[in-house]
């Protein structure tokens, strides 16, 4: 039986790309997923594709910016379950742009979702973790937590911030919570589709052409859970064999 089996999986950014391959993974090795994102039919969905194959599927429409509704998919995971054993904060996004094009609210839209986010994650995770006296918080970053690149400049900056705020964690959570940080490379997903910016969109274009499928990251995913209590896979850097950078 799967190590997996019978935890209770909460899951941001779950609509697609990372998030819904995850979910699936997950179910079908007995997890509970409870599934948000903002967009209600795909979650409708994907929860109902997973209770077909057998899997345990529950869903809540959430804004990762809103505490409030963090909160909220958290007491619904423990309200239906009893329990809570995993927070991943996958949901992101990257509207890319050089610095110059002072695209100001999509640099506030990546504030927003990708460090604000993860904080609410934590926010609303952290205290039940505590008095259940376990727990584990998976954070999705990027490569682009170790490096910067033309037009990437404030995703980048919002990754390094979620690499950071992910090792503080680590370090304050105590001996009984882990934390993981998983840092995709190229991915298939549905991130590129947020830029607006021409030239950043048709370098990313390029720069997509060997993008590894979803499931790869959420095997990833899968790994670091499933190890004894004991054991914190503390970074995972996932990324395609041909790149290079």
């Amino acid at each position: 039986m799967s190590a997996i089996n019978g935890k209770v999986v909460v899951i941001t950014g779950a609509s697609s790309g990372i998030g819904e391959a995850t979910a699936r993974l997950l179910a079908s090795q007995g997890a509970h997923v409870v599934i948000g994102a903002r967009r209600l039919e795909r979650l409708e969905a994907l929860a109902s594709a997973i209770r077909a194959e057998g899997g345990s599927a529950e869903y809540q429409q959430l804004d990762v910016t809103v505490l409030d509704q963090m909160e909220a998919i958290i007491r619904l995971a423990q309200g239906r379950f009893g329990r809570l054993d995993v927070v991943l904060s996958n949901a992101g996004v990257m509207p890319l742009s050089p610095l110059e094009a002072l695209k100001i609210d999509e640099w506030n839209r990546m504030i927003d979702v990708n460090i604000r986010g993860v904080l609410h994650g934590i926010a609303a995770g952290l205290p039940l973790m505590k008095e259940q006296g376990f727990g584990h918080f998976i954070n999705v970053a990027s490569i682009g937590a170790y490096a910067v690149s033309p037009t990437a400049a404030v995703y980048c900056a919002t990754k390094y911030a979620v690499r950071a705020i992910t090792e503080g964690l680590r370090q304050e959570a105590g001996r009984d919570i882990r934390v993981t940080l998983v840092s995709p490379g190229v991915t298939e997903s549905e991130l590129a589709e947020s830029i607006t910016d021409d030239k950043a969109r048709q370098l990313m274009k390029e720069y997509r052409r060997d993008a590894i499928p979803a499931s790869a990251i959420a095997r990833a995913i899968a790994y670091a859970i499933e190890q004894p209590a004991d054991v914190d896979v503390n970074e995972l850097v996932v990324r395609p064999t041909a790149q290079l950078a």
